[in-house]
């Protein structure tokens, strides 16, 4: 049984993909975009320390800065595990960071943020 996806297998870390995502991210019209972003981003940067801890920084601040203490106290807890997830290989490939879903699941990307990672990759 295969514990984790690679909706990316093949493809190398695109520094300027996970800064194009992170800038419009920070530029978003609505916090409904900027999240469509930060987990658009988080996909892209996943199995890259730094990236991956920057967006889930990105993402706790978004957190408070809207209020959402919940998914502030999920982002805190996904922090805390980056490098546990780094250091023992086990990041759940797929996964957009939010705290709505399993910080352990492994998931397929969804279309919408796909779409997004293909569009900042164009560039």
């Amino acid at each position: 049984m295969a514990m984790f996806t690679d909706p990316q297998a093949g493809r190398r870390f695109d520094a300027a993909t996970h800064t194009r995502l992170m800038h419009e991210a920070k530029s978003a019209g609505s916090t409904s975009q900027a999240w469509l972003y930060l987990e658009a981003a988080h996909i892209v940067g996943q199995l890259h320390l730094r990236p991956h801890l920057q967006t889930h920084a990105h993402m706790l601040g978004l957190s408070l800065r809207t209020r959402d203490w919940p998914e502030a106290a999920g982002q805190m807890f996904r922090l805390a595990l980056v490098p546990l997830g780094h250091l023992s290989g086990r990041l759940p490939l797929g996964n957009p960071g939010r705290s709505i879903v399993s910080a352990f699941e492994p998931m397929p990307v969804r279309p919408e943020l796909a779409d997004l990672i293909a569009r900042a990759s164009d560039h």
